[in-house]
């Protein structure tokens, strides 16, 4: 079927053929792959990523039925054909076909129906491919498969995937000291934990201090970011998938079977699709699990932690986690400060860090310099813990020196600096030209001494000039010095005296 043919159907005019033409610009502008059937399952438009995604030709798919060109596919299994049969859309459905030259390809589909005054002409479907993705999570199963089966029988005394201890957590603030109290109080059970807190205030460290510090520390610890794949490659590396299950799909136990006897930790939890989420509640409820397109269920005992970012409640809220999922895990719940609401450990952080990084670089860093200690105190650490964490480890790239400087920091710290330099400063005014004991100037302070000396002295000058109507004799008696010598500063501070004198000045009148 030629652009001539899809135009003829569609209006059968120069300007249908235009605006075919014009469609098929902007699709093959955008980075998903499109495949549009008419509704007898033909191709009508197929742009050059779909094309891509699949190695084929445009005119070895435009007008020729899908299951012509995709013979692995089956009415029952096409999402394209599917639409057509219900008219209802499906949406990120993993889909595993072998195009007719025997290319096996993965890919994430969302399939509309298109209709015209409420009649199902055909359907669309934008897809992602997903193969290389699908290849990598099933490779990272399959080694850890091999990983736990080589230590079956001699768990060693620290999980393979849980490092870090109580030990780890630094920091000596109230919030802190009674969080790592709480968080060692529910390592002795076995109930789940939800951890949150914005990214970077080490979330995974508290879950991790958590699994070393209870009864499963000789089980395995598995953690999971539930926002690194689609909701079908998610279920299958969670709960496992049975050879035959879908094309390509072969007996592979699931992260929850390999956690058996230890934790599994479920970052970004928020993330997982709701579907998946019924799931995983099944599986906390029932403790056990079923792998894609198996009957069998099998028992596992895992303890599970879960992750978000966001306050829990505020996802239940949006419709990001299921309230009663939220329930499930919440049994305890450990809320982590941002380093800003923490101030006093930044300190013991930058040391810590230091001597970490000293140790890795072979250096002997012996600290900050005061400037770069103040940028450090008054920044607010949007990134948190491992923002800090970032910005030492790239200053000491830098130096050469014993000490972290200015110079050494990204440029958004670097920026602080400059705006604290600027900040307005407010000084007492002392002496007789302050109107009462409680008088202030505010002035700008530059950063260094001697700019900021010249600032209160403009300033000063400044005030006691206002306050004697621009008179200098007077304004000098009012500062207490010589009028020859505020003449003389009035010119190394720049203001004109000309200006500053006026017709008041008490020489003109032989004073």
């Amino acid at each position: 079927m030629n652009a001539d043919t899809v135009s003829g159907q569609i209006k059968g005019d120069g300007s249908s053929r235009e605006l075919l033409e014009n469609l098929r610009v902007i699709l093959d502008s955008i980075d998903e792959g499109i495949h549009v059937v008419d509704k007898n399952g033909v191709t009508v438009l197929y742009n050059k990523v779909a094309a891509q995604l699949d190695n084929l030709k445009e005119e070895e798919v435009v007008g020729k039925h899908i299951l012509d060109v995709f013979p692995s596919l089956s009415r029952e299994t096409s999402t394209l054909l599917q639409v057509l049969r219900t008219g209802q859309p499906i949406c990120n459905r993993e889909q595993t076909f072998t195009t007719y030259k025997g290319d096996e390809i993965t890919t994430l589909n969302s399939t509309l129906p298109v209709k015209v005054d409420g009649k199902l002409v055909g359907a669309v479907e934008v897809s992602r491919n997903i193969t290389l993705m699908r290849e990598m999570a099933h490779r990272i199963v399959d080694l850890q498969v091999e990983l736990f089966g080589r230590r079956e029988g001699k768990r060693e005394a620290e999980s393979e995937g849980a490092h870090y201890t109580f030990r780890d957590i630094v920091g000596e603030s109230e919030c802190i000291l009674e969080l790592k109290r709480k968080a060692a109080r529910a390592a002795a059970s076995s109930s789940a934990v939800l951890v949150y807190g914005e990214t970077g205030t080490g979330k995974e460290l508290f879950v991790q201090a958590i699994h070393n510090a209870g009864p499963r520390a000789r089980g395995p610890f598995v953690a999971q970011n539930c926002a690194a794949f689609p909701e079908g490659l998610l279920e299958g590396i969670l709960f496992g998938t049975t050879k035959g299950s879908f094309t390509g799909a072969q007996d592979r136990p699931g992260l929850f079977e390999l956690a058996d006897g230890g934790s599994i930790f479920l970052d970004e939890i928020d993330s997982m699709p709701a579907s998946l989420q019924a799931k995983l509640l099944r599986v906390l409820s029932e403790k056990c699990v079923r792998r894609v397109g198996d009957t069998r269920v099998r028992r596992v005992d895992v303890r599970v932690m879960a992750a978000m970012s966001r306050p829990p409640l505020d996802a239940v809220a949006q419709g990001m986690l299921r309230e009663d999922l939220y329930y499930r895990l919440n049994v305890i719940s450990l809320g982590i400060p941002p380093l800003r609401e923490r101030r006093e450990d930044i300190p013991l952080l930058t040391a810590h860090f230091i001597a970490k990084f000293n140790a890795q670089l072979m250096m002997s860093v012996k600290g900050l310099s005061d400037e770069v200690a103040r940028v450090f105190s008054s920044y607010d650490w949007p990134g948190n813990v491992r923002e800090l964490e970032h910005a030492i480890e790239g200053a000491m790239h830098l130096l050469d020196g014993d000490f972290i400087m200015l110079e050494h920091l990204p440029e958004n710290l670097r920026s602080v600096a400059t705006q604290s330099a600027r900040r307005p400063v407010t000084v007492p005014v002392p002496g007789p030209c302050a109107d009462g004991p409680d008088a202030r100037v505010t002035l700008e302070f530059q950063g260094d001494f001697r700019s900021a000396v010249a600032g209160i002295e403009s300033s000063l000058v400044r005030k006691a000039l206002a306050d004697s109507g621009g008179n200098i004799s007077r304004a000098a008696r009012l500062l207490g010095i010589p009028r020859q010598t505020l003449q003389y500063r009035l010119k190394k501070l720049g203001i004109d005296p000309r200006a500053a004198e006026g017709a008041n000045d008490e020489s003109s009148a032989g004073g």
